[in-house]
């Protein structure tokens, strides 16, 4: 089974989010291939991110900060896939999602994994944008950000009163969006159980001190 968590990236009184995740998370346990867990943003007080090498103690077995940094970094990397869930705020996405996002640092815990999006807006947009944002911070976070996502636009009208989405398409969006969550998790589970490139940082570093030592040696002759 994929290991897929569910972030729920809006963590203010009152948010949409509560709307559409019973929906979304009905849809993720309906299928079979998911072992879903729901990670809400409201129940890790992550602080602003501040991490740094000399925070982390040992890159192979990072102490970090604060245990909660430690708990996230270790829950994420646990994961197959990821679903966010997310408004867009000011053309972009909560700034407390992308400190979580920020958060899994060393660990690479995001890395070589699908992830998908649902967002919506009180507009017409459908929250278009913080998809779109959360691609590129994705992509840095060496995710594998997948095309079709789902928008909900005009949030507060979304859905009937037994929390059914009112228009037809979007069940088919999540559908789609779910397939391709489903391919591309088993793709790259299997590709990670085969080989894994050590992070592009580590080998530049390794590289360096390559180099160093043989600056070094060079003065000495």
């Amino acid at each position: 089974m994929l290991k897929v968590k569910l972030i729920i990236g809006s963590t203010r009184e009152g948010r949409a989010a509560d709307l559409v995740a019973p929906w979304l998370i009905s849809a993720l346990k309906a299928r079979d291939v998911f072992e879903l867990q729901v990670l809400d943003l409201r129940d890790w007080d992550l602080p602003m991110f501040s991490e740094t090498f000399a925070t982390i103690g040992d890159v192979h077995n990072p102490t970090f900060s604060s245990p909660v940094v430690k708990e996230w970094n270790t829950t994420i990397g646990s994961a197959d896939a990821f679903v966010f869930l997310t408004p867009e705020y000011n053309h972009s996405l909560p700034a407390v999602l992308k400190n979580a996002i920020d958060s899994v640092f060393v660990t690479f815990g995001f890395r070589n994994k699908p992830s998908v999006c649902v967002a919506y807006s009180g507009g017409q947009t459908g929250g278009s944008r913080a998809p779109e944002h959360l691609a590129q911070i994705a992509l840095e976070a060496e995710m594998v950000p997948l095309r079709n996502n789902v928008l909900l636009p005009f949030i507060g009208e979304a859905f009937d009163e037994a929390g059914a989405p009112k228009n037809p398409i979007t069940n088919l969006a999540l559908s789609i969006m779910l397939d391709d969550l489903s391919w591309w998790g088993e793709a790259l589970k299997s590709a990670r159980a085969t080989s894994v490139l050590p992070p592009a940082m580590f080998r530049q570093m390794a590289a360096q001190a390559v180099a160093t030592e043989a600056e070094a040696v060079a003065e000495d002759l």
